[in-house]
């Protein structure tokens, strides 16, 4: 594994973007421009936090309870979910929504946008152990831009002789005032798998809004959907492309008490994920010697 210090030598930039060993052990880049600041662990590849300057708390929520250990994967941030999402297909001892987002990425590429974001690109590392729960020859590497928006780009190349298909999700908590204040737009008549409601087909009626524990894939849609957040005053815009699934959660009382790591007890009241994906219906075939990439983009303003 290349250390802090010589990521730092070969990666950093001075006033921007540098990298330490937490007390785990793992390797954390942490970003700081004139336009917002953020955090990286390279394990994973997991974005944990992200503050545009104009904003007075994060927009990328990470649990109070959250920690970093090695073969781990931390409770908030943006997780990479891949090469699957959910649970496996056919090997439900594999960990769910794949090995991407527990094991090691190494840095390729760092500089700073004309726009002045701070671009940090990773690559997953393959290993014997990769290879056994995922036999594919393929290049996975993840570009963020950390400026006034987030701009995140999940890049999936198919190296080998053969076709394969993968699910994936940028599986994004959003910092809130408070979920019952909380309601997310722009999925109207979209249909979706509830998932908490016996995984049965239904279609949205108008506006998304929180009274109960809420997993729903909606499909089929690249529709740019927005989080309107009525105790903090602004909105969250999340825009993709590449992805035609769109995932709304929220664990509610119970099943976060049984997690036991979403900040207790009460700080799942002040996330929410809306994951931008490729899930059950539209996961993504992707032929021999192409690539398939998976863009979101994400602003916050004031509602």
């Amino acid at each position: 594994m290349t250390s802090a210090q010589q990521l730092n030598a070969q990666f950093g930039i001075a006033g921007q973007l540098a990298f330490h060993e937490d007390d785990s052990g793992l390797v954390v880049a942490e970003i700081d421009n004139p336009q917002a600041s953020a955090t990286l662990c390279l394990q994973g590849a997991h974005l944990m936090a992200w503050q545009p300057k104009s904003q007075a708390v994060p927009v990328v929520w990470l649990s109070r309870d959250a920690q970093l250990a090695a073969g781990k994967s931390i409770r908030g941030g943006v997780p990479v979910c891949w090469p699957w999402f959910g649970a496996h297909a056919a090997e439900p001892g594999f960990p769910a929504h794949g090995y991407a987002r527990t094991t090691p990425w190494k840095v390729i590429e760092s500089s700073i946008e004309p726009s002045g974001a701070t671009r940090l690109t990773l690559r997953l590392v393959e290993s014997k152990k990769t290879r056994a729960h995922w036999p594919h020859d393929a290049r996975l590497e993840l570009t963020v831009s950390v400026g006034e928006t987030l701009r995140m780009e999940l890049c999936t190349e198919n190296t080998g002789a053969a076709d394969f298909v993968i699910g994936e999700a940028l599986h994004t908590y959003f910092r809130i005032g408070d979920i019952g204040a909380a309601q997310v737009t722009g999925l109207a008549d979209c249909a979706y798998w509830d998932k908490a409601g016996g995984s049965t087909l239904k279609k949205q009626d108008g506006i998304i809004r929180f009274a109960g524990e809420t997993d729903r894939v909606y499909i089929n849609t690249a529709a740019e959907c927005t989080i309107e957040d009525d105790a903090l005053k602004r909105r969250i815009h999340v825009a993709k492309s590449g992805s035609l699934s769109t995932i709304v959660w929220t664990p509610w009382t119970a099943k976060a008490d049984r997690m036991g790591d979403l900040g207790q007890p009460d700080g799942w009241r002040e996330m929410l994920c809306v994951e931008s994906a490729n899930a059950i219906d539209n996961a993504v075939h992707v032929a021999a010697g192409t690539r398939h990439t998976l863009v979101v983009e994400y602003r916050a303003e004031p509602l």
